[in-house]
């Protein structure tokens, strides 16, 4: 049951945290818009005002980047705001807990990350890809413009596929070049086309090379991989390319390649566990913000509290990298600094508190 201290607590932090989170919107919109030549690029096929909406989502993509700073700062600039008025004063000298305070607030940002994680972010990501999608190739791999590179294995085959086009889905390669890295098989192998069906390439139009004789003409060759249409494109481009339902899919449905799985596992699992981020950042807000304190001052305790944030962030950054690439469980490093922030602020809270709740 929601009482008057419960929705003028809410309204305080909500009103900062949205005012903050808005302002960084703002400027992160503006450098959006100064890459003049996407946004021409846009202009062009769609029109001006579908420019600006790819402005805006790309904008929303990385203002979600930044919540768990903009939230820490909006909060601790409501918390100010509370101690400013005498209202948080008021509050803790009527007997009610910190924690009875932190109530509301927690939960009102659980629901709200939840929104963010799972709709924000799934529409922002399908505006920006349907508008601008990253070319083949170019996100995820150092290659040349225009050039498809793809290493592949099935029933104890291991091969090299290069391409110069992609279809959408990723099912269907063109002007197709195979290098097989097996001795007893064909040692290259060009094709117009390949189509990936059943768990297998069928190239059509073959000509097979051989050191021994001249270029021969088969009518299709077929080869067997391990890989399906969705990771086939996760890896020509970018988890941060796909939405949350996307990736649950292609988990579900099974992925070969061990890094491709790796990025989408800590891609779907980031999302999932923006709550607990968001709660870690609210929780250190309020353990540097709203304890007991004899003077007036505060800028100590949120310029501590920033600096704080603003490791977490590196530190969930930081994990973020190392889970996409293997080099620790997905699981771990997504939820690992989201645990550590929010330990950080309830082991504070209580230091400062020293009892009185």
């Amino acid at each position: 049951m929601m009482t008057r201290i419960d929705w003028l607590v809410l309204k305080r932090l909500a009103g900062r945290i949205g005012a903050t989170v808005f302002i960084f919107y703002g400027l992160i919109a503006l450098v959006e818009s100064l890459d003049t030549w996407r946004f021409n690029a846009v202009a062009q096929d769609n029109g001006v005002h579908m420019a600006l909406v790819m402005v805006a989502m790309s904008a929303v993509r990385w203002t979600i980047k930044t919540l768990p700073v903009t939230v820490l700062m909006g909060a601790i600039l409501g918390l100010a705001d509370l101690k400013g008025r005498h209202e948080l004063t008021v509050i803790k000298a009527s007997g009610i807990s910190i924690w009875r305070v932190i109530r509301a607030p927690t939960i009102a940002l659980i629901g709200a990350s939840f929104l963010i994680a799972l709709g924000a972010e799934t529409v922002s990501t399908t505006i920006n890809r349907s508008l601008y999608p990253t070319p083949p190739g170019q996100a995820a791999l150092l290659t040349p413009p225009g050039e498809i590179w793809l290493e592949q294995r099935g029933e104890g085959v291991h091969y090299i596929i290069l391409a110069r086009h992609m279809s959408p889905g990723g099912s269907e390669l063109g002007d197709v070049t195979l290098f097989h890295l097996d001795e007893n098989r064909i040692p290259r192998i060009t094709a117009d086309n390949a189509v990936l069906e059943n768990g297998k390439w069928v190239f059509f139009s073959v000509m097979a090379h051989t050191p021994e004789a001249t270029p021969y003409r088969l009518g299709s060759y077929e080869v067997p991989t391990t890989s399906t249409a969705s990771e086939i494109r996760l890896k020509l481009a970018s988890t941060e390319d796909m939405t949350f339902f996307e990736l649950a899919d292609m988990l579900r449905t099974g992925v070969a390649d061990a890094s491709v799985c790796s990025a989408a596992t800590m891609r779907l699992i980031k999302l999932l566990t923006l709550p607990l981020v968001l709660t870690g950042s609210l929780f250190i807000a309020f353990a540097f913000t709203a304890g007991y304190r004899r003077n007036s001052s505060l800028g100590p305790a949120v310029l501590y509290g920033i600096v704080l944030g603003f490791v977490v962030f590196v530190i969930t950054e930081m994990a973020d990298r190392a889970g996409s690439t293997g080099v620790l469980d997905p699981t771990f490093a997504a939820v690992g600094p989201a645990l550590v922030a929010i330990v950080i602020g309830v082991t504070v809270l209580l230091h400062k508190e020293d009892g009185r709740t």
